[in-house]
């Protein structure tokens, strides 16, 4: 994986109000991935163990043409998703190899549920006969539809395009996908994750009568495969580190230096800030001297220094009472300890 660099800023400041003491400005924040996967797994191999299935609550008719038209959604939608993944992961540049095996150990149609969990046994067995790392696992895939069914008085055209008053059949399909995916980490001998997603989306149609309703409707196919495909490709970012926006306070009155001082920044000068605000921490007057000191540690969290920032932040609150160094304290202490976990995942 590529070095995350020190914060990457985009300050966007915000008043809070004239009279206010404080003012806001937000960066991007490095986090470790959701999903640890151990730095020597190079070779990755995706298996399928879910199983389709037709589920559809509807009338009769619309529940005959999408059994008839549709019996292989949940087949394909998984292989749209499996290759949503393993295209997801081969870009990443740490694997040297990406493959989708050949589906195993079955389970019942049309549960919704995971998959008993692999034994190391049978995990040391595919990777040693396919020379992997690591096995990703769809455990289950699965398209549920509902069918809400209205009619209403409207217009439609008939066969020479002439739109004229008629009876509307108007359909709409309720479509949930859900997934349940496991990852095995074979080098750490440990499962490194179990998580399962849901996602929705509606289509609708009108026409004459229900089947001319449903004919109506040309994207669900679609939508599902987009939607499938997007979600493995989601799955295959969990093991990668990501950035947040998080909001700082920074003190802004005081005196005419702080004031200058958030000219400065309000213009990206934060270094020309932090200048005017050092010399504040030799003011007399042990208010400002505790909020230049709380300034101190914002301008050290910006340049990447978090263990300066969290010293300038528990003086600011322990020598000089400025309450609001306490929480900034607690969450320089939560970034510390999640940069090291970044570190770990560098190594």
């Amino acid at each position: 994986m590529k070095r995350i660099p020190y914060l990457s800023l985009s300050i966007l400041t915000l008043l809070l109000g004239s009279c206010s003491a404080t003012s806001t400005l937000t960066l991007s924040v490095p986090q470790p991935s959701n999903v640890y996967l151990s730095k020597e797994v190079k070779n990755i191999g995706i298996v399928n163990r879910s199983v389709p299935s037709i589920k559809y609550n509807s009338l009769d008719v619309i529940d005959k043409i999408l059994t008839a038209e549709e019996k292989n959604l949940d087949k394909n939608g998984a292989i749209e998703t499996l290759i949503g993944l393993r295209e997801t992961l081969a870009k990443n540049e740490r694997f040297s190899n990406v493959v989708i095996l050949d589906t195993l150990i079955f389970k019942d149609s049309g549960i919704d549920i995971f998959s008993p969990e692999l034994s190391q046994n049978d995990i040391e067995k595919i990777c040693t006969k396919n020379n992997l790392d690591a096995i990703y696992e769809l455990s289950f895939y699965d398209t549920d539809a509902t069918v809400s069914y209205k009619t209403t008085n409207g217009t439609l055209p008939n066969s020479f395009g002439v739109k004229v008053p008629t009876l509307v059949h108007n359909i709409s399909i309720n479509t949930l996908i859900k997934s349940g995916w496991r990852i095995y980490d074979n080098v750490s001998k440990q499962l490194s994750d179990q998580y399962n997603t849901n996602k929705k989306f509606v289509v609708s149609g009108s026409g004459i009568n229900p089947v001319k309703a449903f004919e109506t409707i040309k994207n669900r196919k679609d939508e599902v495969f987009r939607m499938s495909k997007e979600i493995g490709q989601n799955y295959a970012l969990e093991i990668i580190p990501y950035t947040t926006r998080e909001s700082r306070l920074y003190f802004v009155k005081g005196n005419s230096n702080f004031e200058k001082a958030q000219r400065r920044a309000q213009t990206g000068n934060w270094d020309g800030a932090g200048e005017l605000w050092q010399i504040e921490t030799n003011n007399s007057d042990d208010k400002l001297k505790g909020r230049a000191y709380y300034n101190m540690a914002i301008i050290s969290e910006i340049n990447g220094d978090l263990n300066k920032a969290l010293d300038w932040a528990s003086k600011s609150y322990a020598d000089y009472g400025i309450k609001e160094a306490l929480q900034y304290s607690k969450i320089l202490k939560y970034r510390i300890q999640k940069n090291q976990q970044i570190e770990a995942e560098k190594l």
